[in-house]
């Protein structure tokens, strides 16, 4: 059974960091396309990042470029988000995902996790 555990989430003020992981298990992790999503009361879930399997290509949101970062650690099945500089616009339910596909497509994504709540005060 696939399973993607997120951790890391909390309260933060405005311009701290947070690092999220996000713990695979049941698949061939290093076959597959991790991204991160996020998804803001009463907003669409939206891409966030995404790494491929090589761990050569990363693709960001024009809203996080420069200020997130993801990396992966094949030999743990872990895949990070570095979040820095987080302003309030940030705050929401943050999902990893994995895939075989375009990386900024949701349906692309085959697993996903049950998401962490990132809070960004002002």
């Amino acid at each position: 059974q696939v399973q993607l555990v997120e951790s890391g989430g909390g309260l933060v003020q405005v311009g701290g960091s947070l690092r999220l992981s996000c713990a695979a298990s049941g698949l061939s992790f290093s076959r597959y396309t991790m991204g991160w999503f996020r998804q803001a009361p009463g907003k669409e879930r939206e891409f966030v990042a995404a790494l491929k399997w090589t761990g050569s290509s990363t693709d960001y949101a024009d809203s996080v470029k420069g200020r997130f970062t993801i990396s992966r650690d094949n030999a743990k099945n872990t895949v990070y988000l570095q979040m820095n500089s987080l302003i309030p616009e940030d705050t929401a339910v943050y999902y990893c995902a994995a895939g075989l596909g375009a990386v900024r497509t949701t349906t692309a994504y085959v697993y996903w996790g049950h998401g962490a709540q990132v809070t960004v005060s002002s």
